[in-house]
């Protein structure tokens, strides 16, 4: 097969290979029973929030301070550690959070008079957190590491788990804290309430020969079963959307691994089918059966452009809808082909895009809106995403509409980085790879709002490309001191910088003398703290005199440049080494600009979304390969760990 993996250090080795032979690498295993997911599974259950600790900090109601009993208080903290944030000034919120607030107060033994929201002045809470959130701030670094210390020690028997007798990571294993919920854009149960999850509440799935992992004292398991067909370790459900929750193993974990890389697999296999679907589909747009030409619709769109299926959505749901569910007001028709799509999709993010379609699907669609429909009837009222993945399931093995979003991502991927120029610079790569990702971010939707930052990023990133011109300016003028005729053979070494002004250039000056004065200071600081821990003499004046010496000698020197029009030479230089000084500025100046352009052109795609789920990282890693780019600049650390599967292919392999 074209693209097939590099020999593994196991195989490279032998049997008695290094070390990293320990690695478990199940990628390399043929022919494994695909319904049993492990045969044996030890772990510790998981871990629950500490129960709640009152502060005895009273809220106001109408003015007067109000007594609070402990599960109340806890309640009205919630919101109060949120009255910075937009959250509480959502109407919604703000509605259901004093609902269940009120449902609270209700059981507990002491009336209270609180009846409006409107009278309710949490501030006096929110500022107690905000003064405990500066004490930890300050705490000595000592006491801060102990503290993370002891955290980490209690959670380090619920991090690992035994499976098949390896050791491996868990992912998710704390339970989540009571909260208020908060959803993602207009949530309709945002404010809530989210209970805190009480043993009784969770099953525990664990191989029949372990231990049951005992639950918190006074309590019980709500079950114990022993299904190794599952990779969940421990469920429940949680109230607000009644969702249920699942513990499973780390994103690196082999189970894991094993998904992801089934996922990918599944995918590939689509490129084998997609030729006779596509062309079964296109046939069937023109079908005598309404519910035939819909479901081409739907398949044609989830195909062309990456929707999602979208499943049936209750009153109390956040109204996101896919393909399956849109309703007639979601669509508009322009003659003779365009069609506008205008809906909120998964997680609230909006979907607006004007494409050209097929006429035939055009034409279906005006006829799915004709009347009697209304805008708010389904488009699709003879199709569900039941239906449709049972359809698809008969083209193709385990076809979903799903597999149809990872396919033409990857594939749009692979596709979009075959445009890298091979004689590219390492950050124009970095671009053209970028550029690749957020190809597949806008088909895929993958938005999100402009950061509150990135206008003072831009401003920075502008900042440190004329600090860098600065010093390549400062490298040429060196030069010209050096070897005055180089003007005539060099004249582009006389021209100003682009973006220098002399008012610039002196503002930078005595930036660059305040930093150095810092950085001195922070020595003198950080040297008699440590001196002080080992119990000996601080730093002397004239010590602490010397260290400040650098910035007063750099200030002097700007200031006699100025006086003289020179600038100083640096320390054994020569034409070569200033000559090589100023390339390499000049290198660096490219690759910041490059930089600057990926991240202003990212600004409203998120670029790692379709990274981790959608795309096929043997992709990258042959990328990598093929053009001399250090992994490590595409894939953090995290990712790295999470893919290790997709290391080991050739610069040739193909999704």
């Amino acid at each position: 097969e074209k693209g097939r993996g590099k020999k593994t250090k196991t195989e490279a080795n032998g049997e008695n290979g290094d070390e990293d032979n320990d690695e478990y690498r199940w990628w390399l295993e043929q022919n494994r029973d695909d319904s049993i997911k492990w045969t044996s599974l030890e772990h510790h259950g998981v871990l629950f929030p500490p129960e709640y600790e009152p502060h005895g900090v009273r809220m106001k109601y109408n003015g007067r301070e109000i007594d609070l009993e402990p599960e109340a208080e806890e309640v009205a903290s919630f919101f109060a550690a949120l009255l910075h944030m937009d959250h509480a000034k959502n109407p919604v919120f703000q509605e259901n959070f004093f609902r269940d607030f009120q449902e609270v107060l209700a059981r507990c033994k002491k009336p209270t008079p609180i009846k409006e929201f409107a009278k309710c002045d949490f501030t006096p809470i929110h500022e107690y957190f905000e003064r405990e959130r500066e004490r930890k701030k300050n705490l000595p670094k000592e006491e801060r590491l102990a503290l993370k210390a002891e955290k980490l020690a209690a959670e380090e028997k619920y991090s690992y788990c035994m499976l098949d007798g390896r050791r491996e990571k868990v992912g998710n294993f704390r339970v989540e804290p009571p909260a208020l919920f908060r959803g993602r854009g207009a949530h309709p149960k945002t404010g809530c309430l989210k209970k805190r999850v009480m043993p009784e509440q969770v099953t525990i799935n664990i191989g029949k020969d372990a231990t049951v992992p005992p639950p918190p004292a006074g309590h019980q398991w709500g079950g114990v079963i022993h299904d190794n067909t599952v990779t969940w370790l421990a469920t429940w459900k949680e109230n607000i959307n009644g969702s249920v929750k699942y513990v499973f193993l780390a994103a690196n974990s082999s189970l894991k691994g094993q998904s992801d890389f089934k996922k990918f697999e599944k995918a590939r296999e689509l490129k084998k089918h997609i030729h006779k679907i596509r062309a079964d589909y296109t046939k069937d747009l023109k079908d005598r059966m309404m519910q035939v030409r819909q479901r081409a619709t739907a398949m044609y769109l989830i195909d062309r452009f990456a929707l999602r299926a979208g499943n049936e959505k209750g009153d109390d749901e956040a109204d996101t809808v896919g393909c399956c569910t849109l309703r007639c007001e979601h669509i508009t028709l322009v003659p003779p082909n365009r069609v506008v799509f205008d809906f909120l999709g998964k997680d609230s993010i909006r979907y607006y895009r004007e494409v050209d379609v097929d006429v035939s699907v055009w034409k279906n669609m005006k006829i799915f809106k004709k009347e009697p429909k209304g805008p708010n009837d389904p488009l699709f009222d003879r199709l569900t995403t039941a239906s449709l993945n049972k359809h698809l399931s008969s083209l193709m093995a385990g076809l979903t509409a799903k597999v149809f979003r990872t396919f033409n991502a990857s594939l749009t991927f692979q596709q979009e980085l075959g445009k890298t120029p091979s004689l590219a610079t390492a950050a124009e790569k970095v671009l053209a790879y970028n550029r690749a990702n957020r190809e597949v971010a806008v088909l895929c939707n993958h938005q999100r709002s402009v950061p509150k930052q990135h206008e003072n990023q831009m401003g920075r990133m502008q900042d440190k490309i004329k600090a860098i011109k600065y010093q390549r300016w400062h490298a040429k003028r060196e030069l010209i001191q050096l070897t005055p005729r180089i003007k005539k053979t060099h004249p582009t070494l006389v021209e100003p910088e682009s973006d220098l002004d002399d008012d610039w250039c002196r503002e930078h000056e005595t930036d660059l003398v305040r930093k150095e004065r810092e950085k001195a200071e922070t020595k003198i600081t950080r040297e008699n703290e440590k001196r002080l821990a080992a119990k000996e003499k601080p730093l002397s004046k004239q010590e602490e005199s010397d260290i400040r010496d650098k910035a007063d000698v750099l200030a002097a020197r700007f200031k006699e440049e100025r006086k003289s029009g020179k600038a100083e030479m640096r320390r054994n230089a020569t034409v070569e080494k200033l000559e090589e000084a100023i390339s390499k500025l000049t290198e660096r100046i490219i690759a910041a600009k490059t930089q600057m352009i990926d991240r202003d052109e990212n600004k409203t795609t998120s670029l790692g979304t379709s990274k981790i789920n959608y795309l096929d990282p043997r992709i990258t890693s042959a990328w990598c390969r093929k053009h001399g780019v250090p992994l490590e600049k595409m894939f953090n650390a995290t990712l790295r760990d999470k893919f290790r599967w997709a290391m080991d292919v050739d610069g040739e392999w193909e999704f």
